[in-house]
């Protein structure tokens, strides 16, 4: 298939470009400059190296090992690499998922009405509304007891049945708008295809009052289906003890999410209760698509639009921003210089607020699985670094688990802090506490303590040098008022619009992901292998070996 020529920056491998030199030249120079001295040679370094953002999101990277001439050089490279064009094709709709010839449009799942973004000719922003209004009405009358299960209950317990991008994004905002979610209903997340996840997520609940969300575009996904099955059995059986166990009844507790009509209707799923979405939308961009049903039931059609205008405001502080200035650009770009010229290979988001606890995880799949690629759009093998392992936790937990590391480790980890200036639990000084340790945290990492400085608070010779921190270690602080739908919308897209600039830098597609495909095709090959049923494996003597053992403890 061949790859339209717009959509191809540059025929020069990245590393070819003079820009690519330029940095490599610049970082040779700046490597051993530590970030003390860079504070102290400009003392407007702090206001300089921080951008305003929407909604009052605030981003600070002077604690970045960049200076403003880094920053050009990386903004040279970025031009270089056609970056405004890339955007710009973007929004129009254009095919840039060269892989699959699939445009990339979770933009247009936030654009607002009487917008226009064309695909293949069509502008796809009134259906967009129309899956909108179906999900709103059905919102509304489960929030309010309209809509009833099989024994006339109203639902209390809502299961999100999906995995990857089906699962993440609704389990992650789920946490994230606790506060302004509905105390009628609880909701619960199941993906694992593991047994206990099933068998956990549905411990206590009512079959009677349960409602199961099945999240998948095809309705063939093996982990969701397999888990939908048993769900169905569990409904059944449950109500068949109160005589209600008819098959009509299982479109009373099951909708689905998906474009496959003909296998929701066989499931038993009412298609008129399936809300459909679109194959430009990717499964890690698709939380602000039908996918976040769970997330609208929970917060309210007026909470989750207000989610998607908070989307909406970083898109277009995406798309018009000058790059200097713009927040994704900036954050990207850092991010690039970190891996490509400081030699990181992980990057911690440490959220200081509880309720982003899945966050970190939510940002493993978008970035990991957008940007984790060995191979360009042209099809040849990059020869430099991609997308770094992204993980971390909420603060203060991490502080007593891994930060260790972080400070005096051997390996250079950037961090990203988050953090909100209004607490959503105003209780006592907790919210004072937890401020005090992030703004203290990118300041201990930044700063350090010199060994001078720690003799000369009394240390004796011998514990002097486990107790000093050579800081230089970089990171960014995202700060906003509150926590609020609005603004996790922004957050999110903020780091969307990141994977996109960085991938586009690399060269690489993010918006595809073959590299699921192979461990999924071996595994239905290995399914009827493990019961018996398949002739003898022709696998490796490793995972022959592995067969063999684990069918003899089934007894097979």
């Amino acid at each position: 298939m061949p790859t339209p020529p717009e959509l191809t920056s540059t025929s020069t491998p990245l590393t070819a470009l003079a820009q690519w030199s330029a940095l490599e030249s610049h970082c040779k120079e700046l490597r051993t400059t530590h970030l003390r001295d860079l504070f102290k040679s400009d003392p407007s370094r702090a206001q300089a190296l921080s951008v305003d953002g929407p909604d009052g999101l605030f981003m600070d990277y002077s604690k970045q090992r960049v200076t403003a001439t880094t920053m050009q050089l990386l903004l040279d490279l970025a031009n270089a690499r056609g970056l405004r064009s890339r955007i710009d094709a973007m929004f129009r709709g254009e095919k840039i998922n060269v892989t699959e010839q699939r445009a990339v449009l979770h933009v247009a799942l936030r654009a607002p009405r009487g917008t226009q973004i064309l695909v293949d000719g069509v502008n796809v922003v009134p259906a967009v509304h129309e899956v909108l209004d179906q999900m709103s009405r059905f919102a509304d009358a489960v929030r309010s007891g309209e809509w009833t299960g099989a024994t006339g209950k109203r639902i209390r317990t809502v299961i999100n049945i999906g995995i990857g991008g089906s699962d993440l994004g609704p389990a992650m905002a789920a946490d994230a708008l606790r506060a302004y979610s509905t105390n009628e209903i609880s909701f619960r997340f199941v993906s694992n295809v593991d047994a206990t996840d099933f068998a956990e997520k549905t411990r206590g609940c009512d079959p009677s009052e349960t409602l199961f969300i099945v999240c998948s575009k095809t309705f063939t996904t093996l982990e969701t289906m397999t888990n939908a099955t048993t769900a169905r059995a569990w409904l059944l059986a449950g109500l068949a003890t109160v005589g209600r166990a008819s098959p009509a009844a299982v479109a009373k507790h099951f909708v689905a999410v998906s474009t496959n009509a003909h296998k929701v209707a066989e499931f038993g799923i009412d298609t008129t209760n399936m809300f459909g979405f679109w194959d430009w939308v990717g499964g890690r961009y698709s939380m602000d698509s039908a996918i976040g049903l769970s997330t609208m039931i929970a917060i309210g059609p007026a909470g989750f639009r207000e989610m998607l205008s908070g989307f909406h405001q970083m898109d277009e502080h995406f798309r018009t921003t000058p790059f200097a200035m713009n927040l994704p650009v900036i954050m990207a770009l850092v991010g690039i210089w970190n891996s490509n010229f400081l030699g990181s290979q992980t990057l911690a988001v440490l959220p200081y607020d509880q309720y982003l606890d899945r966050f970190s995880a939510y940002l493993q799949q978008l970035e990991m699985e957008s940007n984790g690629k060995h191979v360009a759009l042209d099809g040849s093998r990059v020869t430099w670094e991609t997308c770094p392992s992204v993980w971390g936790q909420p603060g203060t937990n991490g502080q007593h688990a891994f930060y260790q590391m972080i400070h005096q480790g051997t390996r250079l980890v950037p961090c990203d802090f988050i953090a909100f200036c209004e607490p959503l639990h105003p209780l006592g000084v907790h919210q004072d506490l937890l401020i005090a340790n992030v703004f203290a945290q990118a300041e201990a990492l930044a700063f350090g303590k010199t060994l001078h400085e720690v003799e000369t608070e009394g240390s004796p010779a011998w514990l002097a040098p486990h107790r000093q921190f050579d800081g230089n270690r970089p990171s960014t602080l995202l700060l906003a008022p509150k926590l609020t739908p609005a603004r996790l919308g922004s957050l999110i897209a903020l780091y969307e619009h990141k994977v996109f600039v960085q991938g586009t830098l690399w060269g690489v597609n993010s918006f595809d992901q073959w590299g699921v495909e192979l461990g999924k095709v071996l595994a239905q090959r290995i399914i009827p292998e493990l019961s018996g049923n398949a002739p003898t494996p022709a696998h490796d003597a490793s995972t022959q070996q592995l067969i063999a053992r684990y069918r003899a403890a089934r007894g097979r």
